[in-house]
């Protein structure tokens, strides 16, 4: 996966595209991830009398992994990323337009 959870990302398209926002979780089997602050639904609940009260409630929906862009933390630009084998057979994420390995 070119994403993982913890990272930042700009959203590309959709509703809230020119976003940016920390990846809370990351759905490799569908090609999807949740961005914190990005694509708020709302959802109608019923109340669950021990755990929670019902009514209408604000949350996350998953977008797909197309309409993002990793942030480089060497140069803060959105970028595509590419991957370096290293000496010891540990692959890492490299930025293309820096050069430089991404944590």
């Amino acid at each position: 996966m070119n994403i993982r959870k913890g990272d930042t990302v700009l959203v590309t398209s959709g509703k809230d595209r020119a976003k940016r926002g920390k990846v809370e979780r990351v759905y490799p089997q569908t090609g999807r991830l949740i961005v914190e602050g990005v694509n708020v639904v709302t959802r109608h609940v019923k109340p669950v009398p021990p755990v929670r009260q019902g009514g209408r409630v604000q949350q996350p929906a998953p977008i797909s992994i197309s309409n993002v862009m990793l942030i480089c933390t060497s140069c803060s630009n959105p970028v595509r990323v590419g991957f370096k084998k290293l000496e010891d057979g540990n692959k890492v994420r490299i930025c293309r337009k820096c050069k430089e390995t991404i944590t």
